[in-house]
C-alpha cells in the first residue's frame, strides 16, 4: 500500500497562530493583535495569540518535532507585519527577515522542503486602517509585499501560497464580521473582498511569473477551502442543484476565474443579480470582472492546492424574506449547522476527501494537488493517546491511496494540521489539532507528541499505510 516514490508528507502551521512575540524584535501590530487585545468576549476566554507556541523563540523545539515526524515538507505562513511593520516596503524589519531566514535554511539543511504562505489571516492593522481587502489599495500593497518576499526569500523557497483560504476568510471577516475587523458587511463585504482577493493572487502570481520565475525556478498558487457536499435527498433535483450551487458559491468562485476563465461561475453570477434585485438593488453585489481582468486572472496557479476537514449535506431553501446575506444567495440549508464557534463542526468523512478531489480533477483539468491542511481537533483538555483522532487520519490516508492508485488522482503532496496544538482564532486555545501535544500553562512551551504523531511518523517512514488497513 506504498504511496508514489517521492510523495511529499507534511505539517502546517500558521503564523499568528504559533508564533507569540507579538511585538518583539520591531513586528508591528496585525489585525489579530488588535482585535483579541479589545476582548469583548468574541474570541473564547479571551485568549489571545501573544505568546501562543511561542515558536518566534522556540523554533528549534517545532524543529525537533519535525525531525521526529520525518517530515518532507513544512507549510508555515510568514507574518506580514513582522516582516513589514506598517505593511509597507517603507520600513524593512531586519530581525523578521533573519527569523524565517533561520526557519528555510534549517528546513533545508534538514532535507525539508518548505511550502510558504505569504497571508495567513493576519493583515497588518495600518493596512486594515486603509480599508483592508474591502479597498482595492489592498491590491497594490500585497503585490509589493510579494514581490519583497519572493526577493528575500525565493533563491531557498520554491513553494509558494499567496492566500491562506480566501473563500472562507472572506466570508468570516467581511460578510459575518467574526474575524477582526469585526464588523459584519451582510450581503456585500464578502464578495468585495473575494473580488479584491483574486485580483491581489493573480497580480502576485504575475510577478513572480515576470520577475522570479525564470531565476527561481518556483511554483505559486493559493490555498483554498473546500469540504464536500451531498444532497440532502439525493433523489431531489431541488437538493441535488442546492449541492451544485453550494459547492459554486463555496469553491468555484475562487476557483474557476483562477484555474478556468477569468471569471465567476455562471449560477453564483445569476443568483447574486436574482437576489440583489429583489433586495432593491440598482445593480447586483457581486462586482463583475472587466475583461482585461479576466485575462489577467485566468491561468494564475501552478498547482491546486486544497485544505479539507469535512463534507455536509445540503438540501433546498427558498429565501422567501429577502434576507441580506452571503450564505442567504446560495439558497441551501446546511446539516450538521457548520458552526464556527463549536468543536462539533468537523464530522468524520475521509470518503468527502476522495470524492473532492474527484471533483477537482473532473472541474479543473486534472491539476497537480497539494492537501495543505487536513486533520481533527480535540477538545481541552486533550488525551495524549488521541486513538480516535488517528483513525480519522488512517481513514483519510485510505482514501487518498484509492484516490492515487484507483482514480488517478495527481496528488502529490499531503500536510496534516496541525504540526501544533495552537491559537485556533476565535475558538482560542479551546481545541487542539496539533500532532504535537503544547502545555499552554507551562511558560517553556513544551511539545509532546500525541499517538497520532507517532503513527504518522510510521506512515512516513513507510512511505505509505503497511501495518494500517
Amino acid at each position: 500500500m506504498a504511496f508514489p516514490e517521492g510523495f511529499g508528507w507534511g505539517a502546517s502551521t500558521a503564523a499568528y497562530q504559533v508564533e507569540g512575540g507579538w511585538d518583539a524584535d520591531g513586528k508591528g501590530p496585525s489585525v489579530w493583535d488588535t482585535f483579541t487585545h479589545q476582548g469583548g468576549g468574541r474570541v473564547f476566554k479571551n485568549q489571545t495569540g501573544d505568546v501562543a507556541c511561542g515558536s518566534y523563540t522556540l523554533w528549534e523545539e517545532d524543529l525537533k518535532c519535525i525531525k521526529q515526524l520525518g517530515l518532507t515538507h513544512y507549510h508555515f505562513s510568514l507574518s506580514w507585519s513582522r516582516l513589514l511593520p506598517d505593511g509597507t516596503t517603507g520600513f524593512i524589519n531586519q530581525k523578521g527577515i533573519d527569523y524565517y531566514n533561520k526557519i528555510i535554511d534549517d528546513l533545508l539543511t534538514n532535507g525539508v522542503t518548505p511550502i510558504v504562505t505569504l497571508y495567513h489571516f493576519d493583515l497588518p492593522q495600518a493596512l486594515e486602517d486603509q480599508g483592508g481587502w474591502l479597498s482595492e489599495a489592498i491590491i497594490e500593497s500585497f503585490d509589493e509585499y510579494a514581490q519583497f518576499c519572493f526577493s528575500t526569500f525565493g533563491d531557498r523557497v520554491k513553494q509558494w501560497i499567496t492566500i491562506n483560504e480566501p473563500n472562507l476568510f472572506a466570508l468570516l471577516t467581511y460578510d459575518l464580521g467574526v474575524f477582526p475587523p469585526g464588523v459584519p458587511h451582510h450581503g456585500t463585504g464578502g464578495y468585495q473582498a473575494t473580488h479584491n482577493l483574486i485580483k491581489a493572487h493573480a497580480r502576485s502570481w504575475h510577478s513572480y511569473d515576470s520577475l522570479f520565475r525564470k531565476g527561481q525556478k518556483g511554483m505559486v498558487s493559493l490555498a483554498l477551502f473546500a469540504g464536500w457536499v451531498e444532497p440532502a435527498d439525493p433523489n431531489s433535483a431541488s437538493d441535488q442543484e442546492a449541492a451544485q450551487r453550494a459547492m459554486a458559491f463555496h469553491l468555484d468562485i475562487f476557483a474557476k476565474p483562477i484555474f478556468i476563465d477569468g471569471d465567476y461561475p455562471e449560477v453564483v453570477k445569476s443568483q447574486v443579480a436574482s437576489m440583489s434585485k429583489k433586495q432593491g438593488y440598482p445593480s447586483s453585489r457581486l462586482p463583475e470582472f472587466t475583461e482585461e481582468e479576466k485575462r489577467m486572472i485566468k491561468g494564475t496557479a501552478d498547482f491546486f492546492a486544497v485544505q479539507y476537514y469535512s463534507s455536509r449535506l445540503v438540501k433546498y431553501r427558498e429565501n422567501d424574506k429577502g434576507e441580506l446575506s452571503f450564505l442567504r444567495d446560495v439558497e441551501v440549508e446546511v446539516f450538521p449547522d457548520p458552526s464556527w464557534i463549536k468543536l462539533d463542526w468537523v464530522c468524520v468523512v475521509p470518503w468527502g476527501l476522495r470524492k473532492l478531489l474527484n471533483y477537482i480533477k473532473d472541474t479543473y483539468n486534472n491539476p497537480v494537488i497539494y492537501i495543505t491542511e487536513n486533520g481533527f481537533p480535540q477538545g481541552d483538555p486533550a488525551s495524549l493517546d488521541d486513538t480516535q483522532r488517528w483513525e480519522y487520519f488512517r481513514q483519510t490516508f485510505q482514501e487518498l491511496f484509492k484516490a492515487i492508485q484507483l482514480d488517478k488522482i495527481n496528488l502529490k503532496v499531503y500536510c496534516a494540521w496541525s504540526l501544533l496544538d495552537n491559537f485556533e482564532w476565535t475558538q482560542g486555545y479551546s481545541i487542539r489539532f496539533g500532532l504535537f501535544h503544547v502545555d499552554f500553562d507551562n511558560p517553556t512551551r513544551p511539545r509532546v507528541p500525541y499517538t497520532s504523531a507517532k503513527e504518522y511518523a510510521k506512515i512516513i517512514r513507510n512511505n505509505g499505510l503497511e501495518g494500517h488497513l
